[in-house]
């Protein structure tokens, strides 16, 4: 493909930063930007366009695809694919770009905010002072140093974390079902099994796959051996809630730091999801945030930077 051809046509359908409209210009690249646009609408729109940009508003699915037959590149405007359906892309041969380097330093800034913030006591502490409660004993915390972290997923999230961990002294351990690169001395590449043996933080940084659903269960939290502090900023239907839950319960799990639920939508939780969101909101050393790991001011620009740099290699 090249831009002397005919017009490259780019249709936006999530709020994007605005630096995007004016770096896909000068590619040549002709945009169409429509933030607002429902989901219901978008299928009437896709036939006069070669790329489309998504967030997260809609499901790509091969229904949708039969309504863009020029559609050549999807990019997804984060890191995490899974609202793109399996096999659906490859089979129409197009191209899919997504920036998972845009927004890897956020995750890693944010990841480690959260450890802290538990070990720390640090929203605990916040909550007593502004209820008039000066509490100093109860809200001794714990150290990095010293300990042993387990990583479950070494891409560009786990690397950002493990990167952030390097002047902590504790000993970072790192697991992935792929062949990955260690950039780092102070990260050890092993074993899930090793990790359940010594970790006592483990962090979760894989993708949601349908081979990842619940991949860390109540046979896998069963496994670890020390009491244990676990940290979510990947996706919430990685972890099994209710095992979560259970093994919290049972002292296994000592507390947690969730970016992601297993139900983001708050309002169609079914009364299961419900008990569970329940019991992590009334258990003091349980921290939730509302999928904002990746989301900076920085990594709104660099999102865009990445999506452009992979659009102009592919154009080019």
């Amino acid at each position: 493909m090249t831009l002397n051809q005919s017009p490259f046509r780019c249709l936006v359908i999530d709020l994007m930063h605005e630096s995007l409209m004016p770096m896909l210009e000068n590619l040549g690249v002709e945009v169409t930007y429509l933030p607002e646009v429902k989901k219901e609408e978008v299928p009437a729109l896709l036939p006069g366009y070669q790329m489309l940009v998504v967030r997260s508003k809609m499901r790509i699915t091969a229904d949708l695809l039969k309504f863009a037959p020029k559609l050549e590149i999807v990019a997804r405007a984060g890191a995490g694919v899974d609202n793109i359906d399996d096999g659906v892309l490859e089979a129409r041969n197009i191209t899919l770009i997504n920036a998972p380097e845009g927004n890897r330093d956020a995750v890693g800034d944010h990841t480690l905010g959260l450890l802290l913030a538990l070990f720390r006591k640090i929203t605990q502490g916040d909550r007593q002072i502004r209820q008039g409660q000066w509490l100093r004993e109860d809200n001794r915390g714990e150290e990095i140093g010293g300990k042993t972290i387990g990583l479950i997923g070494y891409g560009h999230m786990g690397k950002a974390f493990a990167k952030r961990l390097m002047g902590f002294d504790c000993e970072v351990l790192a697991y992935d079902k792929q062949t990955v690169d260690n950039p780092f001395p102070h990260v050890r590449l092993t074993s899930l099994e090793e990790i359940q043996e010594k970790a006592q933080v483990l962090s979760l940084h894989i993708p949601y796959t349908k081979e990842n659903h619940h991949f860390v269960n109540a046979q896998v939290l069963t496994g670890f051996q020390h009491p244990l502090w676990v940290l979510n900023t990947a996706r919430g239907e990685v972890l099994d809630h209710a095992a979560l839950i259970d093994s919290m319960k049972t002292g296994k799990v000592l507390g947690a730091a969730l970016d992601v639920l297993e139900n983001e939508k708050l309002k169609t939780l079914t009364q299961e999801q419900q008990n569970r969101l329940d019991y992590l909101m009334e258990h003091p050393r349980v921290i939730l945030t509302p999928h904002i790991a990746g989301w900076t001011q920085e990594s709104y620009v660099r999102i865009n930077e990445v999506l452009v740099q992979k659009l102009k290699a592919y154009l080019e």
